[in-house]
């Protein structure tokens, strides 16, 4: 073999590093570029605090979420409390032993949704109960760095009702430098990775677009 045809093939190894190459750099930067947006998107405040809806609903899982919604039932932002993703055996006297201002009948306007384990899950057995309910509006009570993903997930699997955000700021959660902070970076980083997840294989689970 001659040297000529030794270095063709080198040739086109080296194009094709260089192509490979290429499309990582590209792809690296559209994930930064997705990363800033995303928390461009986080909530800094609740928008609307005095909208009444028809529930409001909370998603189990950071701190602060289901005082918040216990707070907001007692100021009339609703008339029903929907709490979905409570762990088995836990029950309503148990979630209000600690509420500052519980309602006097726990039982007539507090609901436990054990069914789900993802946020994808929380969206499905809300929109069941809604709809088992007639009901047509909720307030979406969950953390700031989750909000974007529940919309998200809410939206698709509730296309006709009005949803109301509701973000809980944690007192852990560094939002304006979270740059700044490694337990904060690796929450966003993480939400952020599971957003773009979502995008794509809710479509495969059959949510409405």
């Amino acid at each position: 073999m001659t040297g000529e045809a030794k270095e063709k093939p080198r040739r086109r190894n080296r194009r094709l590093l260089l192509a490979m190459a290429a499309v990582a750099v590209l792809t690296l930067a559209a994930w930064l570029w997705g990363l800033v947006w995303f928390t461009w998107q986080l909530p800094t405040v609740v928008d609307e605090p005095d909208r009444t809806t028809d529930v409001i609903v909370v998603l189990t899982g950071g701190s602060g979420r289901i005082l918040e919604g216990i707070e907001l039932l007692a100021a009339g932002r609703a008339k029903k409390l929907f709490i979905s993703g409570v762990s088995p055996g836990v029950d309503v006297q148990a979630l209000m032993r600690n509420a500052p201002n519980p309602p006097a009948d726990p039982d007539c306007c507090v609901v436990l949704g054990y069914q789900a384990d993802s946020t994808f899950g929380n969206a499905m057995e809300t929109a069941v109960w809604m709809r088992e309910n007639g009901l047509h509006s909720l307030r979406l009570v969950t953390a700031a760095y989750h909000m974007p993903r529940s919309l998200l997930q809410f939206r698709r699997a509730m296309p006709d009702l009005e949803i109301v955000p509701h973000p809980v700021f944690s007192e852990n959660f560094r939002q304006e430098d979270w740059w700044l902070w490694p337990g904060s970076a690796s929450l966003i980083v993480s939400e952020y990775n599971k957003y773009l997840v979502a995008l794509v294989l809710d479509r495969r689970a059959g949510l409405p677009q």
